[in-house]
């Protein structure tokens, strides 16, 4: 079983990390970090029953509550059955922790290609998704965190591969 939680306590109230969420893959999308990933794409809005995905993994909506929480169920890449999610927890103080966790069992090939490429992958991506959240709440520039190396490799290998 694989758990992999990432989670940012955030100076703003519940709410507002919460249109984070909502904006996921639309126009002005400020929670997904398309800017050094792969884009968030679906066939339509985000909604229950909206198919797609980003790169090679794709997902469909399975759970959606607007302004907190939504979940995508895997459908590809092989041998991924589980789940991952966005959440919104209010905190006492008027702030909020935004939480993205990945649930899911592995079969193969994902025994492998899980923790030696996917990952090293989803951990930055996360991180940088944290990050976007943080600057589109007021939090200030941040410089863009440096990848470590087996991120860059792995990248620098999935461009090579996808031309």
């Amino acid at each position: 079983m694989v758990l992999n939680v990432h989670e940012r306590r955030l100076a703003a109230p519940a709410a507002r990390a919460g249109a984070l969420i909502d904006s996921l893959a639309g126009q002005d999308d400020r929670l997904w970090p398309h800017d050094r990933w792969p884009a968030m794409r679906f066939d339509r809005p985000l909604q229950v029953g909206a198919e797609g995905g980003h790169g090679p993994v794709r997902y469909r909506v399975e759970h959606y509550r607007p302004g907190t929480r939504v979940r995508f169920r895997f459908r590809a890449p092989a041998g991924f059955d589980g789940y991952h999610e966005y959440e919104v927890r209010p905190l006492g103080d008027g702030g909020c922790v935004l939480r993205h966790s990945l649930v899911m069992s592995t079969r193969p090939p994902a025994w492998l290609t899980w923790p030696l490429v996917f990952r090293p992958l989803h951990d930055a991506l996360l991180e940088d998704s944290l990050d976007k959240a943080e600057r589109s709440l007021g939090a200030g520039p941040r410089p863009p965190r440096r990848w470590s190396v087996r991120v860059r490799l792995l990248r620098s290998l999935a461009s090579a591969v996808s031309r």
